[in-house]
C-alpha cells in the first residue's frame, strides 16, 4: 500500500496532537469499561491511549503498518502505564484474532487511505462482536473551506486530490462512509459530522507551519514530484502560501468530517 502522507515528523506532529476527545466524540458515548478495542492505523497512539483508559481494564490493541511508528507509540505510551494497551505491527487484511474478538473496531482517517475501502470493512466485521460497533471517521479533502483565499492554496488541494487518486484512493470518502459499511454487510450505520477549525493564531501557526513542511518534506511532496505532478520550485510557492495563511490575522480553516457507527 502506497500511503500518500509517509511518516515525516511533520505528519507525525500532526497525528500526535489527535485524541479522543478532538477525533473520536461520536464513539465515547458507546464505551463502557470492560469493553475490548481494536484501533486499526492507530499511528502514534495518542487516540488509543485515550481509548485504554476510558475502558479499562477492557484490552486495546492498537495496529499499524509502520514498524517505525509503532515503536515510537509503544515507548511514548509506556510512560502512562496502561497494562490494558498494547501495540502490534499488523496488517487489517490479514488480521490474527479470532472472529468476535472485539467490541469495538475503530478507524480514523484510514478508509481514505486503502484502495478498498468495503473490502477492509468487510475483513474487521469478521473480528467485530455480533453486538459490536465499528467505528470511522474520515473527512472530504473537496469540501475543506479556508480564508483568506490564495491561489497557491488552491492550488495545493488540487495536488493533493491528484496525488490520491494517482495513489488509488480517495481523498474524499467521509459522505460515502455510510454506503460503504452497508455495501460491506453491516445492518444498521449511523451518520454524524463534525469539524476541526484552526482560527485562534496559535492553532494557525501550527496548522500552515505543519503543512508547510508537509509540502515540502513528507512523501506528498516527494510523490507530487515523481508523478510529474508539481515541481519542488512549485512546492516552495505553496509552503509559503501556507506561512502567509498562518500569518494572517483573519486566517480561518475548517477540516470537515463525516463519522459512522455500523453495526449487524
Amino acid at each position: 500500500m502506497t500511503y500518500t502522507h509517509g511518516h515525516h515528523e511533520s505528519v507525525l506532529r500532526s497525528h500526535t496532537w489527535r485524541t479522543a476527545e478532538n477525533s473520536a466524540a461520536y464513539l465515547l458515548p458507546s464505551l463502557r469499561p470492560g469493553m475490548s478495542v481494536l484501533d486499526v492505523g492507530c499511528g502514534p497512539g495518542t487516540i488509543t491511549a485515550d481509548l485504554a483508559l476510558l475502558v479499562a481494564p477492557g484490552e486495546v490493541v492498537g495496529i499499524d503498518a509502520s514498524t517505525e511508528v509503532m515503536a515510537q507509540a509503544a515507548a511514548q505510551i509506556s510512560k502512562l502505564g496502561l497494562s490494558n494497551l498494547r501495540f502490534e505491527v499488523g496488517d487489517l487484511f490479514s488480521l490474527d484474532e479470532a472472529d468476535g474478538s472485539f467490541d469495538v473496531v475503530h478507524l480514523h482517517q484510514v478508509l481514505q487511505h486503502l484502495g478498498d475501502p468495503v473490502a477492509a470493512l468487510v475483513a474487521l466485521r469478521r473480528v467485530l462482536a455480533v453486538d459490536g460497533v465499528l467505528a470511522a471517521r474520515d473527512s472530504d479533502y473537496s469540501a475543506f473551506t479556508w480564508a483568506p483565499a490564495d491561489p497557491a492554496l488552491d492550488r495545493w488541494l488540487e495536488l493533493y486530490l491528484a496525488v490520491t487518486r494517482r495513489n488509488g484512493h480517495d481523498a474524499c470518502i467521509g459522505p460515502k462512509l455510510v454506503g460503504v459499511a452497508l455495501e460491506a454487510g453491516f445492518g444498521s450505520v449511523e451518520a454524524s459530522s463534525s469539524t476541526w477549525t484552526y482560527a485562534a493564531p496559535a492553532a494557525r501557526t501550527w496548522w500552515g507551519g505543519l503543512w508547510a513542511d508537509r509540502v515540502r518534506y513528507s512523501r506528498f511532496g516527494e510523490q507530487a514530484v515523481t508523478y510529474g505532478l508539481s515541481s519542488r520550485d512549485e512546492l516552495e510557492v505553496i509552503a509559503a502560501a501556507w506561512l502567509r495563511w498562518a500569518s494572517a490575522p483573519d486566517g480561518v480553516f475548517v477540516v470537515p468530517h463525516v463519522e459512522i457507527l455500523a453495526r449487524g
